[in-house]
């Protein structure tokens, strides 16, 4: 045993089954509290700027979280072996930016507890590429196609009984309907979006280098879609600085949103599309947290939208964890493997090396690092980001019950805290 292996610390022995579904889990409650500031679009803000808003917090934290955790230099070793990979993430990440816009037209029309579990029907677009193109769940046993099929049909009659909650407690039925197709829209550009996640990631490609590339894509689209509805750079400047004083808000629900992100592109790795993304679909618990809760949008509903809403969503959780419950067996992992094999072949990838990295055990994971200066200085930019958009940024007119925010940002915190340490101590992050 050389020096190098010896100094590195002992890795966890824990499944890559249940630390995907611990991912997974921790992604949901990352990406439930993110959607919060979609509230704002309720004032009167327009779609395209809170999406904007979003997408430049997501930018900053694409590229600062990546240098904090691996660094510039293992980053760009990786997308130096996987050139082929970067229009992928650059093709994710203009599905994501028109897939949010579509969220925040739907929060605007039913609001966020009813909006939140019809776009999460991407699980089932995800589940049927990941079948089709990644071969999942070929070669599992029967019981498990039972699990992940009866699961897929309780998300599709869950978001049914979301939809009829809607309708009922309503008071524009033609403006629900537009929530209702626009969440439902964003659902399959986000199931399509998962294509590139799981072609990067049995290549061997690391969430964090993936993401950095994704993040121009995205940034892309929505400057584009900027453009397109304001009529030129001009009048999207002239609104932007017309929203400055809330600017922040949307910004920090980005930043948040690439945090549970990267812990659904971890779930996506270690247990496929078709799992981990359904399980990470559970934020919809936190979306209606943040919505009744927080934004007492249960209020104006009679008992009966009520009941509709929490059934509903106890169906799709319900659905969820039955999909979550069906471990690959030996022939569907020799069914991934297939699929490994193939995009090895297809762009000659070394089989070994990419084999060590999708089993949670890349060579370069343990080699030590330091933080060069301009690593230092991209953190202190994204620092500086976050306290030029605080300073003067206004509280809106919209009513929050601080308590029981300061209960649900709590909760945030656990999982991030757990599930990390979890993913440190069996993979370092690769």
């Amino acid at each position: 045993m050389n020096d190098a292996a010896m100094a590195a610390p002992a890795r966890s022995t824990l499944s890559l089954h249940k630390l995907g579904v611990f991912c997974g889990l921790a992604a949901a409650v990352w990406l439930g509290s993110a959607e919060a500031p979609t509230k704002l679009v309720t004032e009167g803000f327009s779609p395209f700027l809170i999406s904007m808003g979003m997408v430049m917090g997501a930018f900053v934290a694409r590229w600062s979280l990546p240098t904090m955790l691996k660094g510039t230099g293992f980053v760009v070793t990786d997308l130096r072996g996987r050139p082929h990979l970067i229009v992928w993430a650059l093709l994710g990440g203009m599905l994501w930016a028109v897939a949010n816009t579509l969220t925040i037209f739907a929060v605007r029309n039913v609001g966020l507890a009813i909006a939140f579990p019809l776009w999460n029907t991407n699980s089932l677009v995800g589940l049927f590429w990941g079948c089709l193109l990644f071969k999942e769940l070929r070669g599992s046993r029967a019981r498990d196609w039972a699990k992940v099929i009866g699961g897929a049909s309780a998300i599709v009659f869950g978001a049914a009984v979301l939809a009829v909650a809607t309708a009922q407690s309503a008071s524009a039925p033609g403006r629900a309907l537009i929530g209702i197709m626009a969440a439902l829209g964003a659902g399959v550009l986000l199931g399509t979006m998962y294509i590139p996640y799981r072609k990067a990631y049995i290549s061997g490609m690391n969430p964090l280098s993936f993401v950095t590339i994704f993040t121009f894509g995205e940034l892309g689209a929505i400057l584009a879609l900027g453009l397109v509805f304001y009529g030129g750079g001009h009048p999207l400047l002239v609104a932007l600085r017309r929203a400055r004083t809330m600017l922040f808000w949307p910004f920090l629900g980005g930043f948040c949103w690439v945090i549970g992100d990267l812990f659904q592109q971890y779930a996506a790795k270690y247990i496929g599309i078709g799992r981990g993304i359904p399980l990470s679909n559970t934020n919809q618990l936190w979306g209606l947290a943040w919505g009744a809760l927080v934004f007492g949008e249960f209020a104006g509903l009679v008992p009966g939208a009520k009941l509709l809403i929490v059934a509903g969503s106890t169906i799709m959780i319900a659905g969820a964890i039955s999909i979550s419950m069906a471990a690959p067996p030996p022939g569907e992992l020799e069914n991934w493997n297939a699929a490994m094999r193939r995009e090895c072949n297809r762009y000659r990838l070394d089989a070994s090396s990419v084999t060590a990295v999708v089993g949670g055990d890349d060579p370069l994971a343990d080699q030590k690092r330091e933080h060069c200066w301009w690593e230092v200085m991209i953190m202190l930019a994204a620092i500086g980001i976050f306290v030029w958009l605080a300073v003067g940024t206004r509280a809106q007119r919209i009513y929050v019950d601080i308590p029981w925010m300061l209960v649900l940002i709590a909760g945030t915190m656990v999982p991030l805290i757990v599930v990390g340490t979890l993913l440190w101590r069996r993979t370092r992050f690769s």
